[in-house]
């Protein structure tokens, strides 16, 4: 019985799990299994009552651990454990394992029954139609939600164990024949390359697949199995961590920023109507503030002369730079909007319409900011929410080109427009262009770039050669 000494050596002060002696026909054995991750009920079934019922089965020529699985054990998924190591890793899967005191196999047999949260609606991509079913925190629900969906032999779905400590499964889905073979390999190397002591969230690999510094996300997430399962079949690669509810999707393109999920589930006129109004919100939020500071502290030969005096009549009793009354403002904006976002839902919402009222308001009364100021600065903070998904890149660059407008003007503002160009030129999201297709003669720029075409034309592979550096 040294396997079994070996286990309870390893699984020492761990109440939950549990010892079963039984007598089988091949001997006395002991189960053991976790008891809050395995179903007693199964357990029972299927192995407890047809272990015991040795009696019946003298004369049934079983003589081996081998014999017991293939004539006894009715399960769909049994086997024998590699070693005493590989025992223990089954347990802590949830997984029940028979060791005999007179052999050295160890048998497993599959009876999870892991606590799961519900298949619910995603909380961070609201739908106005389409799907509304979301990943949840179990890798096996969320592998059903997409095979569910994309009924091809083709689909794979290739399983790792990440993490020295956590021993974390991860899954890589792609269709075979369709993801491009570089792409593929690249992200499995990364992965099984990973130096991590444990894993517990999709960002310890998404920073590992990134590989640069910006406040851009070079690697995509979503909630949605409808919205992944389009993107594998598009020719890219999803990423499930077990014990988290995004799902990676890679490679990642800026112009994903602007494509929401119920695009493609509403009238096509609509959404393209929505995506001008996110382009407008994307201009906005990224360069008013520093436009703003530049006219009013350089170049009031601009600004109309009936409105130049409004502004100097409203900005009389500011006793600070444009430039600072700018910066507060925006402060106490991401103030209000990170308070509402963390407390409790019920009182978050009102609680953040209520202090911007009263902080608006204020701040003109007490004579920190303008009118003028506290509009612009309304305008484009309510415009960061119109593309969620670049929110903090957004609200860091329009301070560095506010930075500069502040320094030089006109001139600053170009300058830092076009560092922001740059930046967005240079990233890339697993060997391909991040603004892909942007700059490139792939058919795919004439599909479902700036405006969303016939499903019939955009329903195609689009990842290959055309945006890979």
């Amino acid at each position: 019985m040294e396997n079994l000494k070996y286990i309870k050596e390893k699984l020492e002060n761990c109440f939950d799990v549990k010892y079963r002696e039984i007598n089988t026909i091949l001997g006395e054995g002991t189960l053991v299994f976790i008891d809050d991750l395995c179903n007693s009920q199964w357990l029972m079934e299927y192995m407890i009552l047809p272990l015991r019922g040795f009696g019946e089965l003298k004369n049934s020529n079983i003589s081996t651990p081998q014999d017991l699985i293939q004539k006894v054990l009715d399960m769909s998924a049994t086997g024998m454990a590699k070693d005493a190591d590989d025992a223990i890793t089954h347990v802590l899967n949830g997984d029940a394992v028979l060791v005999l005191k007179d052999f050295n196999e160890i048998i497993f047999c599959e009876i999870k029954n892991f606590p799961r949260r519900g298949i619910g609606i995603p909380e961070t991509e609201a739908v106005l139609k389409g799907p509304r079913e979301g990943f949840n925190e179990l890798i096996v629900d969320n592998v059903a939600l997409i095979r569910r969906r994309v009924k091809n032999p083709d689909l794979k779905f290739e399983a790792l164990i990440v993490g020295e400590e956590s021993q974390t499964s991860v899954a890589i889905v792609y269709i075979k024949n369709v993801a491009p073979e570089e792409l593929i390999n690249r992200v499995k190397d990364t992965i099984k390359n990973l130096d991590l002591r444990f894993i517990l969230d999709s960002n310890y690999i998404e920073v590992n697949l990134k590989h640069q510094h910006s406040f851009f996300d070079t690697v995509g997430y979503t909630e949605k199995p409808d919205e992944v399962a389009a993107k594998i079949l598009e020719g890219r690669i999803g990423i499930i961590v077990d014990g988290t509810p995004f799902v990676i999707t890679a490679p990642y393109f800026f112009l994903e920023n602007f494509q929401m999920p119920d695009d493609y589930y509403i009238n096509r006129h609509c959404t393209n109507f929505y995506r001008i109004l996110r382009w407008i919100a994307f201009f906005m939020a990224t360069f008013l503030p520093g436009f703003y500071v530049a006219v009013i502290t350089y170049h009031f030969s601009m600004i109309p002369s009936l409105f130049i005096f409004r502004m100097a009549v409203a900005r009389a009793g500011v006793p600070f730079p444009t430039f600072i009354e700018v910066i507060v403002m925006m402060i106490a904006f991401q103030l209000i909007k990170e308070a509402g976002l963390r407390l409790p839902h019920p009182i978050g919402g009102a609680m953040s319409i209520v202090s911007a009222l009263i902080l608006g308001d204020a701040a003109v009364g007490a004579g920190i900011a303008s009118r003028v100021t506290i509009i612009v600065v309304a305008v484009s903070t309510l415009s960061y929410f119109l593309i969620p998904k670049i929110y903090g890149a957004l609200s860091f660059w329009s301070i560095v080109i506010m930075l500069f407008s502040a320094l030089l003007g006109i001139p600053g503002f170009l300058a830092g427009a076009l560092i922001f160009i740059i930046q967005l030129c240079e990233l890339e999201s697993v060997g391909y262009a991040f603004l892909f297709p942007i700059g490139s003669t792939s058919e795919y720029r004439f599909r479902d770039v700036f405006f969303r075409g016939k499903l019939d034309r955009i329903s195609k592979r689009i990842i290959g050669t055309g945006g890979k550096n």
